[in-house]
């Protein structure tokens, strides 16, 4: 267990870097002087140059990138805002926690509302019940979450007059960004709860535990339901990515102070170690929960670290025929 840890640690190296090069490769080809941007079409050009001399684009862009990846292994410096002046982790740090609370709140909203529908519909198979909740789930999937979004500001922040229509000066600036990103993964959830029950209900046990007789409710909530979860857990750690993703666009739409908004205002500016560092510390982001959700599945399923274990007792025994036959 702790081997597959370690390597898929490893694996993450080659990962980021090659997110690096892709966000800095864009960066560095984006039309554009940063230098000229940061003083306006005032200065002259030899303020300009001395301004490229100090920031190093006047370096050859693998001399750039270098120093740039050196700064943040070494330092944790991932730049320094050309609009602010102050350090992009600094500017970042409280984003990041705003984009994380919202994020966690629509994942919670997304698997509660998906697997009580999932388990609806799986208990009413076949039936009218079934098919509305289908059709309930598909149609938040299929909308857009900012026409989701411009139809929930309209009704509560417009017309009820109960929640903001944007920011977050309150803990109710909160709910309807949760509750947008939220909607448009019920359906995923649900179809994964209702296939997972329909497979747990099957099962020889679940036939043996009716043959003596305990209530439908036990039967579900006790045997079923517990087994049935295990594909559910996996794919809200997988969800989380495209929750973050969804994220960044909603929180233009709605306000919200988070890391999305960040990168798109700092994209407007053209304020690129601002735009160069939220979209790596997002990659980087992203990629840790990657980890955590590959070991979680790992804890979640005993089969799979079954797999892993045997599997790496298979190449050893291979390893020994083959050494033993040389």
């Amino acid at each position: 267990m702790l081997k597959y840890i370690v390597k898929r640690i490893l694996y993450l190296i080659p990962i980021l870097f090659g997110v690096s090069i892709i966000i800095f490769g864009l960066k560095t080809f984006t039309p554009g002087d940063p230098a000229r941007q940061i003083l306006g079409n005032s200065a002259s050009e030899a303020q300009v140059q001395e301004k490229r001399e100090e920031l190093g684009l006047n370096d050859p862009v693998p001399v750039q990138y270098f120093n740039y990846v050196k700064g943040i292994v070494t330092e944790g410096d991932f730049g320094v805002s050309y609009r602010t002046g102050k350090p992009v982790l600094e500017e970042i740090a409280p984003r990041l926690l705003t984009s994380a609370k919202i994020t966690l709140g629509a994942v919670l909203i997304g698997a509660v509302i998906g697997v009580l529908l999932g388990i609806i519909s799986a208990l009413k198979k076949y039936t009218w019940v079934d098919s509305g909740v289908l059709v309930i789930s598909m149609f938040f999937q299929s909308v857009p979450e900012f026409v989701v979004a411009l139809v929930l500001i309209m009704i509560f922040a417009v017309n009820l007059h109960i929640l903001p229509a944007n920011g977050i000066e309150s803990w109710t600036g909160y709910i309807m960004p949760m509750l947008c990103i939220g909607l448009s993964s019920v359906a995923s959830y649900t179809r994964i709860t209702r296939s997972s029950m329909l497979e747990v209900l099957g099962e020889d046990y679940i036939r043996t535990a009716r043959a003596k007789g305990q209530s439908e409710r036990n039967i579900t909530y006790h045997h079923a339901l517990r087994n049935a979860m295990i594909p559910v857990a996996q794919s809200v750690g997988t969800s989380l990515g495209n929750t973050i993703g969804g994220g960044m666009v909603l929180e233009t739409v709605f306000g919200v102070p988070g890391v999305g908004k960040y990168i798109v205002d700092s994209i407007a500016q053209r304020n690129y170690p601002s735009v160069l560092g939220g979209a790596l510390i997002i990659a980087i982001v992203l990629t840790l929960i990657n980890l955590l959700v590959d070991i979680s599945f790992v804890l979640i399923d005993p089969r799979l670290k079954t797999t892993i274990i045997s599997g790496g007792k298979t190449k050893k025994k291979k390893m020994k025929k083959i050494n033993a036959a040389a």
